[in-house]
């Protein structure tokens, strides 16, 4: 691997000597040449140590998990259902949530190549051995049709999924939840519309618990002419949410959506932390400091929180290096040369294994990679 040296004056990186994580080497789960290749990873990690991953391939969903801290993964199985024009892509795919013995999974179809333009859940109560569902989550057809939506799992087992929703004519956030583990969903609840119209049409939102309960969504707004991040907060479960506050100290006048959406977590109550991009820089905010922290160029940006720290990964450009920053140090380390939409997760109280898993890219052949980044 390769520790990069940073210039926060050019934002360039610079190669120089090696550094060794304490977790694994990546592992290979699938692989593939397009138009049928697998993408979109996503990961979570349970209570218990165990590693959770979903990705798409054409219209399956595939399922695999590690309980061995990385180790090792189970064989890759799709699910029984197929989901007709699957979204994938852009950070469009299937999302996974996984914590009191229940795994949940949803997805989309497409309604731009003739799918449904729903978000529907599947539910796993016996470790991906057998499904439930599909059922819906937006309660209003086709308002999810642009596909790109989160979810998360609290402390109780309780999730929330929120996404981007066109029902009232205009592109707003939205977010339903479920106290049986994905087969039913709550009334859908408008978590913020911009005065201006549309929020940012093509950034995927971001959702976490704290370890308390408490909710929290971020999403890429677009407000007097600028695409900035915001976040809100809910106390009660997702039955309300209190006002949308603006991250960073700068701004970004844009005329475009930059399709980067950034990632949100926490592990204590009202203690963010937030990645994202802006213009051609990642910034991080932590608890309890006010000012951003500039990472370095880059874009597609994810975060685990742990009682270390925060780990962040991060793509030069998609297709190009991938990154990793840990905790401690001021030099990231690049994980792989060619990678697409890294997430890296660790479990809601921020202990147990620290897990990447990005979209490998080399000369037209696509796969799946993982790799335990701490144990």
């Amino acid at each position: 691997m390769k520790v990069l040296a940073r210039s926060l004056v050019l934002g360039i990186l610079l190669v120089v000597p090696s550094l060794v994580l304490r977790g694994g080497e990546p592992i290979e789960l699938a692989s593939g040449t397009a138009p049928q290749h697998p993408q979109q990873p996503q990961v979570a990690v349970d209570a218990s140590g165990g590693i959770h991953i979903v990705y798409g391939v054409g219209d399956q969903i595939f399922y695999c998990r590690s309980d061995n801290g990385g180790k090792s993964y189970s064989k890759p199985a799709a699910l029984p259902q197929t989901i007709s024009s699957m979204s994938l892509g852009m950070r469009r795919g299937p999302r996974i949530a996984a914590g009191n013995g229940l795994i949940c999974i949803i997805a989309n179809g497409s309604k731009f190549k003739g799918g449904h333009g729903d978000h529907v859940a599947y539910r796993s109560s016996d470790g991906g051995k057998t499904w439930q569902g599909p059922s819906v989550v937006n309660d209003s057809p086709a308002s999810a049709a642009e596909g790109l939506h989160a979810l998360a799992i609290g402390p109780k087992g309780e999730l929330c999924c929120a996404w981007l929703d066109f029902r009232d004519g205009k592109q707003g956030v939205m977010s339903s939840t479920s106290s049986d583990g994905g087969l039913t969903w709550s009334k859908n609840l408008t978590v913020y519309r911009s005065p201006d119209g549309p929020v940012c049409p093509c950034c995927h939102p971001s959702v976490t618990y704290d370890e308390k309960g408490g909710l929290y969504v971020m999403w890429r707004n677009s407000l007097a002419g600028n695409r900035d991040m915001y976040v809100c907060k809910s106390s009660d479960g997702g039955k309300t949410f209190g006002e949308a506050s603006k991250l960073g100290q700068g701004t970004w006048p844009l005329n475009t959506c930059p399709m980067d959406g950034g990632a949100v977590v926490a592990i204590a109550p009202d203690q963010l932390t937030t990645v994202w991009r802006r213009d051609k820089h990642i910034f991080l905010t932590l608890p309890r400091e006010a000012k951003e922290q500039l990472l370095g160029g880059g874009e597609q940006p994810w975060v685990a929180a742990t009682v270390e720290g925060s780990y962040v990964v991060w793509v030069k450009k998609r297709g190009e290096a991938l990154y990793l920053l840990a905790p401690g140090k001021k030099q990231p380390v690049e994980l792989a040369p060619h990678a697409g939409d890294p997430v890296i997760a660790a479990a809601l109280a921020g202990r147990g294994p620290v897990v990447a898993v990005w979209e490998g890219r080399d000369n037209g052949r696509y796969s799946i990679q993982c790799q335990t980044i701490a144990p």
